[in-house]
């Protein structure tokens, strides 16, 4: 099975079906999205029914979880929570009861975990190898060695061998079996690497090959929409330049 991960979309639909585009030609059988299909960008509706359309597996992310009335605002910052409102305002009921269906977290096809923040936490960021090490080990008592998370919008790869966690940078590599590993294939609606282009990765199972892959996109088509429908000028801004 070849596995496309993606996470963070935000809304952007220019990217995300820029994103279906590429991925037509990387031979995938499954999408699997990390979440945060909703938040900051204006597209929030169409971007929900791609995804339902194309079958996409899908997670709920901290930015869904609050548009889907789950969970309650108020502690995002300024422009978050008013991008926040703005999407619970436009989204359509049948989009917020599919974001309410969505399962926190996920053991795909028994050979993966999936989740958007951490596993008892969608809020929180897991940065650095200390974080990582102890998702690491929670991943572990699940019986499995490898988990794909996002919310930090920045692609990532932890690996444990023997004890130790190390960080790869490599663009593709091949999983060992010795290794346990938590990778973030980065966001598609809102990089934040400095780097514009939307970012996920495709993972084989047979192959046992991970590959990360950037693409281009109408950035200037999703800017104008987030002018248009009257959100923060500063989402606008952070897309051109990947922050």
């Amino acid at each position: 099975m070849r596995y496309a991960v993606i996470s963070d979309i935000h809304a952007n639909l220019e990217a995300l079906s820029a994103f279906f585009q590429r991925a037509a030609s990387l031979k995938i059988n499954e999408v699997i999205c990390l979440g945060d299909i909703v938040g900051y960008n204006a597209s929030p509706n169409e971007c929900v029914d791609v995804l339902r359309v194309k079958n996409a597996r899908c997670l709920m992310g901290n930015h869904d979880i609050r548009a889907a009335g789950l969970k309650p605002g108020g502690d995002f910052n300024q422009t978050a929570e008013a991008a926040l409102a703005w999407t619970i305002e436009n989204l359509t009921e049948e989009n917020k009861a599919f974001l309410k269906s969505l399962p926190l977290t996920q053991r795909v096809d028994n050979l993966f975990f999936a989740m958007h923040g951490a596993i008892n936490d969608i809020d929180e960021y897991v940065r650095g190898w200390q974080a990582a090490t102890s998702q690491i080990n929670l991943v572990k008592e699940l019986g499995l060695s490898l988990c794909f998370f996002g919310h930090t919008h920045i692609s990532a790869v932890y690996a444990e061998c023997n004890g130790s966690v190390d960080v790869i940078e490599e663009e593709s590599f091949k999983l060992r079996g010795e290794c346990a590993y938590l990778i973030n294939p980065g966001s598609i609606g809102q990089p934040r690497d400095s780097n514009p282009m939307p970012s996920f990765l495709v993972y084989d199972s047979r192959t046992q090959i991970v590959e990360f892959h950037r693409i281009d996109y109408d950035v200037n088509s999703a800017v104008e929409k987030i002018i248009s429908a009257g959100l923060p000028k500063r989402l606008a801004e952070r897309l051109k330049l990947g922050w």
